[in-house]
């Protein structure tokens, strides 16, 4: 066996500290595990090449690459010609270690098996590789095998290569101990790349993780705000792709690199997670007097004790000498007629919706000023302060006090993002989530921000946040939008100043609205939506 010459060894060398560079430049794990294969073929001048993966369970090897110039093959890795060969088990039923194949035999026992002659050795099964020879009339001769592991020992595939030739006269050789040594110093410096890959790819997957996580916390905690946070994603990748595409106007510069859709997605993710500590009672407040429990059956109840003492009135007033039973009954109902279009009317205040008048808000407070007596025996008014106050509210179901906690979210959002050691590439994230609830003219929160302090990301959020919560139908303390309906109204926010012109132009152009209805919306609520009759937005 002729070993190699100092020149010949110095270009190995060279060979190898160029491909443990390379190596450690490699982002693309299915590259990286090719190019190992082919150097260490070029390497010892090998006629083929097999690399072998770890099952997921780990009691087999998996063919991944396999390569030979002789017979013309190439398949698995990035061929995009699929290996069709039974795994190698690496134990038999009962547990023992697998020692018939070299493959296993080098991954059993982290240790490299070099063979001058396969048809000489009589250590290892080699009858599927006699049937190999025997099909394709090819001659398998010399074997080296060379396991991978990481740091801790754990395999991450074995190395084989067939064949190493004579540069010279293309004969058939054995792998020299050089082979070996090169060899194995190359497994070393691909097993350090290839952990560094599985470590990075195992660190987004357990962030990916986390951010789930959060999501299923918030989703058990209010089913209504998971669904948001599912959807305001989707959307906001839907827009974004659109601004991509867009090669002329105002947002024609716009370009994503796949980073940045990670980045972007996982801020959509995210972008309501401060909501894990809003309480649920005013996240999911259905109705202005709803706590813990909707408080109109106790106001209702107190229409009973109402209604109640009207009979008991009349009751009495019938047992009177001369009493007019009929005048007494025209009165009763006159009364209970009152207190029953009274109670409708609480209830539907408790509603909630776009905007109560003025007078309603004072008949409220009229009812208020009822007396009853309560069960200590105390006459009191009809209705509390706080009762008062809630049923007043004009829009919605929250108070101010509510509707500052509910805000609040967002500022929690933005601590909990920005505590966090973000790596460069994902930096950008908690400016993306937090700045979802600010508008173009500065008047929105936490921060204030005008459109020129926002990145195009975050007022892509802004709008996709909006939009899903308009046409949204399974909130309990509103209906969901129909399609028109909600277009109009974020073309009334893009003229006025609450979400970006332009970024609301291509919204509607590409139809970005209409993709996501048909996906998310009930169908009830899409209707024909006349784009030209949107505000702000010229066809």
């Amino acid at each position: 066996m002729q070993e190699l010459n100092p020149t010949q060894i110095a270009q190995r060398l060279h060979q190898l500290t160029e491909v443990s560079v390379a190596l450690g430049d490699t982002h693309d794990t299915a590259g990286l595990l090719d190019r190992i294969l082919r150097v260490a073929k070029h390497m010892t001048d090998a006629d083929g090449g097999t690399l072998y993966r770890p099952s997921e369970d780990r009691r087999s090897l998996c063919y991944h690459i396999s390569i030979n110039d002789t017979l013309g093959i190439y398949q698995g890795g990035v061929s995009g010609s699929p290996i069709d060969i039974a795994p190698v088990p690496l134990c038999d039923s009962y547990g023992n270690k697998n020692l018939a194949s070299v493959a296993a035999y080098a991954a059993n026992f982290n240790q490299s098996v070099n063979i001058e002659d396969v048809y000489k050795a009589d250590v290892f099964n080699f009858s599927g590789m006699r049937s190999f020879d025997a099909a394709f009339g090819y001659h398998s001769q010399s074997f080296l095998t060379v396991p991978m592991t990481d740091h801790e020992g754990e395999l991450l595939g074995v190395l084989q290569l067939i064949n190493a030739k004579d540069p010279q006269t293309g004969a058939i050789r054995a792998f020299s101990q050089t082979d070996q040594r090169f060899i194995e110093a190359l497994a070393a410096q691909a097993a350090v790349a290839l952990t560094n890959q599985l470590l990075i790819a195992q660190l987004e997957n357990l962030l990916e993780a986390l951010v789930n996580l959060i999501n299923i916390g918030i989703d058990e905690k209010s089913p209504y705000t998971g669904r948001h946070c599912q959807f305001v994603p989707e959307l906001t990748m839907m827009l974004a792709e659109a601004v991509h595409d867009t090669t002329s106007g105002p947002m024609a510069n716009f370009r994503m690199l796949d980073a940045d859709r990670k980045e972007l997605w996982l801020a959509g993710l995210l972008h309501d997670c401060g909501k894990i500590t809003t309480p649920v009672h005013i996240v999911d407040k259905a109705t202005k007097l709803e706590t813990i429990f909707d408080r109109i059956h106790l106001v209702d109840t107190r229409f009973e004790v109402l209604l109640r003492d009207c009979e008991i009135r009349a009751l009495r007033a019938k047992c009177e000498p001369g009493a007019d039973h009929a005048a007494i009954d025209d009165r009763l109902a006159h009364d209970q007629a009152g207190l029953i279009a009274d109670r409708e009317f609480l209830r539907r205040a408790n509603v909630g919706g776009e905007g109560m008048s003025p007078d309603d808000q004072e008949r409220v407070r009229r009812i208020a000023r009822h007396r009853w007596t309560g069960p200590d025996g105390r006459e009191q008014d009809f209705l509390s302060e706080n009762e008062v106050f809630n049923l007043t509210v004009r829009f919605g179901t929250l108070t101010d006090a509510e509707r500052k906690i509910i805000n609040n979210h967002i500022d929690v959002t933005i601590r909990m993002l920005e505590s966090l050691p973000w790596p460069k590439h994902l930096k950008n994230v908690p400016e993306y989530a937090g700045g979802h609830h600010e508008r173009m003219d500065g008047k929105g929160y936490p921060r204030g921000l005008t459109r020129e302090q926002m990145s195009v990301p975050a007022r892509i959020m802004a709008i996709a946040d909006i939009f899903e919560a308009l046409t949204a139908c399974d909130r309990p303390y509103k209906k969901g939008k129909m399609l028109s309906e909600s277009l109009h109204i974020l073309g009334r926010f893009a003229l006025n100043g609450h979400i970006d012109p332009d970024l609301f132009d291509i919204f509607v152009r590409n139809r970005v609205y209409l993709q996501f209805a048909h996906k998310n919306m009930d169908a009830h609520q899409i209707d024909e939506v006349d784009e030209a009759a949107i505000p702000g937005y010229r066809p």
